[in-house]
Order: C-alpha cells, then structure tokens, then sequence
C-alpha cells in the first residue's frame, strides 16, 4: 500500500512539473543594456543584440512569447528573485558563486575576456609591472571586474562603470588607459568603432576558470528546473536546425 502510494504522489509531483513548464504563456526576461553586440537599443529603440535575436528564437522554438524588462546589472539576480522577470539572458556568465544564487542553462556562447587601448599605446602584454600606476576601467560586477581587482587592484587604480558605453566614454576621454571586458563589447564598441583607434593588448583570456566560468548562461530560479530545460530543448534544437549559426553570423561573423 506504501509502494502504491508513493507511486502515485510521484506520478502527481512529476505532472505537477509538467504542468508548471506548460503554464508559461510569456516568458518574462531581464536584460542590461547597452552592451553592443549581446545587447543593446536601435537608433529608434528597439532592443536588439545576439542575446535579444537568440532569445527571441527560443521563445518562439518553446511557443510562448518573450518579454524583455531593461534592469540595472547591480539589480540583475535580486529582480529575478523578486519574481520581476522569470529569467535573466544578458551575457551572464556562469561561475560556481552564480550557481548558490540561481541555475543556469546550458551555456550558449563562450566569449574571450580582452584588454583594449588605445592604438598608441607603449604597452605590448599585461602583468603586474606594466600596469602599475594604469588607470583600468571594467564594468562593476562583472568577472572582469573581480579579475583585474583580485590581480592588479594593488598596483593599478580600477574605475568601475554603470555600462560599457561610460567606460567607451571615458577612454576616448582619456580618462582611462586601458580597458578589460568582453571581446565582443570591445570589438563592436572601439575596434569597429569610427571615433578612434583602438587596439588589443596581450592574450585574450577564458581562463582560470574561478573568473572565467563556463560562458553565457541563462539564469533562471532554482526552483524552475522544468522552464530551464525546456530552454535547453529549444538551444539544442537550434543548433541543429542552423538557426542559431544564423544568429551568430549576424553579429560576430565579418560582413
């Protein structure tokens, strides 16, 4: 009768889930912009980016519609926990301090980490000694951010912005001599940039993994396993069908 019993509870738990991943009619997701390529606004002010068209599709794979709610980074998990949004997609990386706070999708994109200066920059690689008395800009927050203070915060002065567009600002500025974020920010925002000339410094970086991570991820509440893998399902699926090389081509691949 136990057995019985236990089976059945199961058999309602595992409906239950089901159902929970069925319910969803729109998919609410919080993103940070701007961030150009992931993430930012048209000159009308449409949201666009590799995580706006990627996300969109998914949505459409799974069947519900997305919504997309514009949140500060530094609030970014804390309104995913006040239920503001049912998701986070906004280059996200995935890190084991990250995975205490939500679950994460399968990763979707693995970005390198690279230093920017300008193109007159004397400097040639990047240690201790190099950056000594550098003014480093990095985006508050961000795996960059605790990189470059765990590394350099004891010999460099680290500014911390808001969004990559103050740091941009900044460097053109010349209030900063060098930059450390997301290769693909950097790439669209100063290397493809018309307003100056802009180089990269060193190697580009994706490890020690305890900052680097795993790449992008979708953040979403612990307790959201089935929505979660419904978004893996439709990752795969877009993988396979060549619609999200299609996506990437948009954005990283040369016109």
């Amino acid at each position: 009768m136990k057995k019985v019993l236990t089976l059945s509870l199961l058999g309602l738990a595992i409906a239950a889930t089901s159902a929970q991943a069925q319910d969803y009619e729109e998919v609410r997701i919080g993103v940070d912009v701007p961030y150009e390529p992931m993430e930012y606004r048209t000159a009308d002010g449409e949201l666009t980016g590799f995580d706006i068209d990627l996300g969109n599709a998914l949505c459409d794979e799974i069947g519900v519609s997305c919504e997309w709610v514009v949140q500060g980074w530094d609030g970014i998990i804390p309104g995913l926990m006040a239920r503001k949004y049912d998701a986070i997609m906004s280059s996200m990386t995935i890190n084991d301090d990250r995975r205490e706070q939500v679950l994460f999708s399968d990763p979707y994109i693995t970005p390198p980490s690279a230093w920017f200066a300008p193109g007159g920059t004397e400097l040639e690689e990047i240690s201790e000694e190099s950056l000594t008395d550098m003014t480093i800009g990095v985006q508050r927050g961000t795996l960059q951010d605790n990189y470059v203070t765990d590394m350099y915060g004891d010999v460099a002065d680290i500014n911390r912005y808001a969004t990559a567009d103050d740091m941009v600002l900044d460097m053109e500025s010349e209030r900063l001599d060098i930059l450390f974020l997301d290769f693909p920010v950097g790439k669209s925002t100063l290397l493809d940039s018309e307003e100056g000339d802009y180089t990269v410094v060193g190697e580009m970086l994706t490890e020690p993994k305890e900052y680097f991570g795993d790449g992008f991820g979708i953040a979403f509440r612990q307790r959201d396993e089935a929505l979660a893998e419904q978004f893996n399902e439709a990752l795969e699926t877009l993988r396979e069908d060549g619609t999200y090389d299609e996506i990437y081509a948009r954005y990283f691949e040369a016109k």
